[in-house]
């Protein structure tokens, strides 16, 4: 089986998406963020070697239809999408789904009846309010499989998602639980710089890492550098997300003019390292 493509059924749809062929052969997966309508970042980010990539319709400058249309170019690209929605609205959450995204990630999960509502919202009837309406050929058309395809993550990230850790967890059919630090921290009345440092952050992190994989669940995590991804990965996360888009041309860009004004450059040895590419 390709595990780029995914496998596929004997009606020609998708038997898993590429992100479930990835966590199931691998210990965790590294993804990259997109918060703008480029496609330089996702192909940047599969050329790298990342996972996935998730696309962010709460924060970045996105919609659905924005999404369909990268998702529709990435379908022979060989990485996984995941879409990040503010809401269970089944209405965008359909649309992304039916353009192809392997997952969505809904945000601001406080108890178990959202998280419910985001699973109904990527099944049909009568165990979902999911429309049928699958926009891409190669998706197929069986509902099971359209179905079965789909990754569905609750994003905990305030007090009162904390609390409830237990009970989101039990949520039939959901997929995992998705930690944002940044919210996380806020909410706990910490700053936002002190979410992987202030002890009650981090130890919130780690009782719901804890509990969503004694629950059987796969845990997601909003690291933002490739340290906290490495932090991430050892306190136990699978689903690592490290640097949007603009944080990586952020970071590149300084590189590259910390490089130039360097004093003693050896000229040759900097043409050499760039490959030909000049």
């Amino acid at each position: 089986m390709n595990a780029g493509e995914g496998g596929r059924r004997a009606s020609g749809g998708p038997a898993r998406s590429r992100l479930q062929e990835a966590l199931a052969g691998k210990d965790r997966v590294w993804g990259g963020w997109v918060v703008g309508p480029t496609m330089m970042g996702p192909q940047t980010y599969a050329q790298a070697g990342y996972d996935y990539v998730g696309f962010d319709v709460q924060h970045g400058y996105l919609d659905d239809a924005d999404v369909a249309m990268l998702l529709h170019r990435l379908e022979h690209v060989p990485i996984a999408t995941a879409v990040r929605l503010p809401s269970a609205d089944p209405g965008p959450i359909g649309r992304v789904l039916d353009a192809g995204a392997d997952a969505v990630i809904i945000a601001m999960v406080e108890s178990a009846a959202q998280a419910g509502a985001a699973v109904a919202a990527i099944r049909y009837a009568p165990a979902g309010v999911r429309s049928f309406g699958p926009l891409r050929a190669s998706l197929g058309v069986e509902e099971s499989a359209l179905e079965s395809r789909v990754s569905v993550f609750a994003m905990i990230e305030t007090a009162p998602g904390l609390s409830a850790v237990e009970e989101i967890c039990a949520v039939p059919g959901l997929t995992g639980v998705y930690v944002g630090p940044a919210d996380l921290a806020i909410s706990l009345g910490h700053r936002v710089p002190d979410a992987w440092t202030a002890p009650e952050v981090r130890d919130a992190m780690t009782q719901i890492q804890a509990t969503a994989s004694a629950a059987g669940l796969v845990t997601g995590v909003h690291a933002g550098t490739g340290t906290l991804g490495n932090i991430a990965a050892h306190l136990g996360f699978r689903m690592i997300t490290l640097a949007s888009e603009s944080q990586a041309l952020r970071r590149g860009a300084a590189e590259h003019l910390k490089e130039a004004l360097a004093e003693g450059t050896d000229n040759a040895t900097g043409s050499m390292a760039m490959g030909g590419y000049q």
